[in-house]
Formats: C-alpha cells, structure tokens, sequence
C-alpha cells in the first residue's frame, strides 16, 4: 500500500516530458532581438528550421518571407538562452537528503570523476531553471584537489545521454588556500594567517601534472586519472582553476605558463581585479562568482562584488558570471547579470556575460550564446526586459529548435494558490 502511494505520488509530480525533435519551421515576427553580441534589432525577424536558426534579420529592410508557424511576438523581446556556468544543477536534488547528493566523490586527485553519468535530467531544480530562461548549463563536481571533469548540458532532456551539449569539457581545480583561520576549538587564534602548507600543496598538484603529462606520452599500465587528463595537454579541454585572492591568482597564471597548459580558466577570481592586465597578457578568461554577495573582507569597496565584472571588462578579460552557491539559486543567473547594469556596465555588455561569453569560454561560440544564422535554435522570447524581475516572463522557449514546455513544479504551484482568495482559509 505504501509502495503504491509512493509510486502514484511521484507520477503526480514528475518532470515535463522533453519536447519531442523540430518538426516544423517556425517563424518569430515584430519582437526585439538581443543578438547577445551586443547587437540589437528592434524589429526582428527569426526562423528555426532542423534545429538551427535560419534567419535573424531586421524585418523592415529584410525581404525573407515568413514561413511555417508564424509568432507574432510584437513588443516583445527575443534572446538567446542563458548559459549557466560553475553549477551542480542536477547532482543535488534535497540538500539535507545525503542519497540526492551525488557532487562531491571521496578522494583528493580525481579528474576521471565525470559529472554528466550523475547528472539527474528530472531534477525538479533543474526544470525550474527554464522559466527564467536559463537553458543551458555547467555542471562540475566538488571536493578534493582536482574534484573531476565537467560537462555543459541542455536543460530539457530525459536522461544525461540527451541532455549533452559537451561532454566533458574541463576539469576543476581547486587551487591551495594561501591563508587559513585558526582553529579556536584548539586554543589558536580564530583569525587568518599564512598557510604553511601552501607552497607544499601547490607542489604536489605539479607533482601530478608532470606524472599525467608523461603518462600521456606513453604510459604501459592504464591509469584512470592520468588518462583523464589528456585533454588538458592536447588542448580538448579547459582547466578550471578556483582560485580568489591576488596571491593565488598570481600563482595561478605562472602554474599555466610553467606547466605549459593552454586553456587555463580562473574560477571565482574574486580579487581579479588586482591582476587584470596579466589574466589579459595570458588569455585567462574569468568565471565570476555570483555577484549579489558581500564583501569578503571589512576594508574591501562594499560594492566591489558588484562592480567586479566591470572592472574585468573594461581591462580587456573575459567574464562570464557563474554561481557557486546553492544550487537551487542558479535560475536567479539572469538577476545578476541586470543587477550589474547598475554598476556601470551596459545592458548589452551585462547579456554577454551569461550568452556569448560563456559560449566562448566553454568553446561553444560556433554552435551557442548568440542569435546568429547556422547557430542552435536555443532561445526564448520575453514579455520585456529579461535581466530584470519585472519582464522576465518567458511566453515560449525553444531549445535546439524544440518547442519546451515552461511548467515547472513551482509554476503549478503559483497557478494553483494565485486563485486563492486572499483571507481565505
């Protein structure tokens, strides 16, 4: 009886089912395009075909005629989908239920960990992401030294097999703390100080990339971890590198050029700031950490997470916004990016940071980020502005050219109570 109810329950709230392949052409007229490469077209003119966008154009000099299903999307507005990156969408379903968390294996170096096998396409979080226009995303495993290899997923599948977009595209480094807190259970002072073991950990993480360089060369005996890391020295793959304060930072760019590591992508950089002119010299781009957050220490500029993507840009870096934080928050991505408007940044160049920047630096540019013709149909159209709350209401979304569904858990929820009365018991 138990087992029935659990069963007629889950079916009760299970995911949307995946839209099924393109099998017609549609046709988006009259809306705002946000090319998401800084390019607008106040009256555009949009077709999807097999899966790809076949035409954007301005339809008042355009002479493409409209075919297939006709969107009249009049005084709305187009974009492309929001590319989430840094996130553990899909490997933690209930925080405080340890049998959803599948984010972090046990282990110090182990970069053949693949997040994309643990990825849970019916995640609950995972649909909600999609009213908000988040389409796609990175998902990365935690913990360890080198906690194992990301993969970059499309967010309307049935399983992780179809949900790729990139199959293990980087892996993640979680570079050695330059400054520990004392330990004041122990007697020690509970402020910072100088990690004594820094320079050591920094040594061993080399230790292990020179022994998985040789290894790719030729090793005899299959090694799992050393095997994983052959993209990294052929150029395949990124290497993401968490790292926040200037020291790090520094140590960070002269591991790339001592190792001799050709994509090499700081993650955090929250005082990337300070060594923005290098990251440029070296062609690191940045993945910034969600930028409605304090200021980690008191002397630090109170707006300084705010203002960070600014700062990057206008000294030439890359700069896509990720989250770090709780996984379930990832939808918000679009807030944080119209947050940085305010900040000086412009609306064009604060939509980069989650369309074309993110494409580039996950090496999706030639197929995401961007409306552009021979580019997958992965877009949306919104009632108005989508970096703010107010217009960030989605009224279809299309992934790879498939009409998605925009139901969630959360909006049977807001359907159901917003007809209750209010005072109503």
């Amino acid at each position: 009886m138990t087992i029935a109810f659990v069963l007629i329950a889950s079916v009760g709230i299970a995911q949307q089912t995946p839209a099924p392949a393109q099998t017609e052409v549609y046709t988006i007229v009259g809306a705002t395009a946000h090319i998401g490469n800084g390019a607008v077209i106040e009256n555009s003119i949009v077709i999807i075909e097999d899966g790809k966008i076949s035409v954007c154009a301005d339809a008042t000099t355009s002479k493409v005629g409209q075919r297939g299903t006709v969107i009249n999307a009049q005084g709305k507005h187009i974009y492309p989908g929001f590319i989430a990156t840094n996130t553990t969408l899909g490997l933690v379903e209930v925080g405080a239920v340890r049998p959803s968390n599948d984010d972090d294996e046990i282990g110090d170096m182990i970069p053949h960990i693949r997040s994309l096998i643990a990825y849970n396409a019916e995640s609950k979080v995972v649909e909600s992401m999609r009213p908000n226009g988040v389409l796609m995303a990175q998902i990365r495993p935690l913990g360890g030294r080198i906690s194992g290899t990301s993969s970059v997923v499309q967010l309307d599948a049935w399983n992780w097999e179809d949900a790729a977009v990139k199959a293990d595209d980087g892996i993640y480094v979680n570079w050695p703390s330059s400054m520990t807190r004392g330990r004041w259970w122990l007697g020690e002072d509970p402020g910072f100080k100088a990690n004594k073991n820094y320079v050591k950990d920094i040594n061993e993480l080399k230790t292990f990339i020179h022994n998985a360089r040789a290894y790719s060369k030729g090793g005899s005996d299959t090694n799992l971890p050393f095997e994983a890391m052959k993209g990294v020295f052929d150029g395949s793959q990124r290497l993401f590198i968490a790292a926040n304060d200037e020291r790090q930072i520094r140590d960070v760019i002269a591991f790339k050029n001592e190792m001799n590591i050709q994509h090499v992508v700081l993650v955090g950089g929250y005082q990337a700031d300070k060594v923005a002119s290098d990251l440029k010299a070296n062609n690191i781009p940045v993945i910034l950490q969600r930028v409605q957050d304090l200021p980690a220490m008191d002397d630090h500029d109170y707006d300084l997470p705010y203002k960070l993507p600014k700062l990057l840009t206008d000294a030439g870096v890359l700069v896509a916004l990720g989250y770090d934080g709780e996984y379930w928050q990832v939808r918000n991505l679009p807030f944080y990016a119209g947050q940085v408007t305010q900040f000086g940044m412009s609306d064009a160049d604060a939509l980069k940071l989650i369309t074309e920047n993110p494409a580039k630096i996950l090496g999706l540019n030639t197929t995401a980020g961007t409306l552009e013709v021979g580019k997958d149909a992965t877009l949306f159209i919104s009632d108005g502005n989508a970096l703010d709350m107010r217009g960030n209401q989605l009224s279809r979304a299309f992934i790879q050219g498939r009409d998605i569904s925009l139901e969630s858990h959360q909006t049977k929820l807001w359907k159901r109570y917003s007809k209750k009365v209010v005072g109503e018991k």
